[in-house]
């Protein structure tokens, strides 16, 4: 994991699911994954857009022309660990495949992060995104 990573997750842990710098007022999450290849818990700080009883997260990887390895990660096995502020859970995560509900989450997260439009912008890939259910 980069260390930018890291202090991201430390200060999230600290500060009950708060970040500053670049994510102060974002919604985020800690998403812990199985590794594709290694089989080992891999976190990642994403922002995350509120649907109901799920969370979307969105595999931008920053606007990169592939995918982020925690999207492989869940395409592999997509039973995955949730931290949002305080609370821990484990949940499930699918991608969101029908295109127009996909579109739809897509530029709600944009109304909230208008960075993610810029992501959008410089890749040709279709950026995915994913919806995460809690097991019960």
């Amino acid at each position: 994991m980069s260390d930018f990573n890291t202090q991201v997750i430390e200060e999230f842990r600290a500060n009950e699911g708060k970040v500053g710098g670049m994510f102060d007022g974002a919604t985020m999450t800690i998403l812990t994954t199985t590794g594709a290849k290694s089989g080992r818990s891999v976190s990642s700080p994403l922002v995350y857009l509120p649907d109901g009883d799920r969370i979307v997260i969105i595999a931008s990887n920053g606007g990169a022309d592939k995918n982020p390895a925690w999207y492989h990660n869940i395409k592999a096995n997509p039973d995955v660990t949730v931290e949002v502020g305080a609370e821990k859970y484990e949940g499930k995560a699918e991608e969101v495949t029908d295109r127009a509900e996909r579109d739809a989450l897509y530029a709600r997260m944009v109304e909230r992060a208008p960075g993610f439009a810029d992501y959008e912008r410089n890749t040709k890939r279709l950026i995915p995104v994913i919806a995460v259910y809690r097991k019960n």
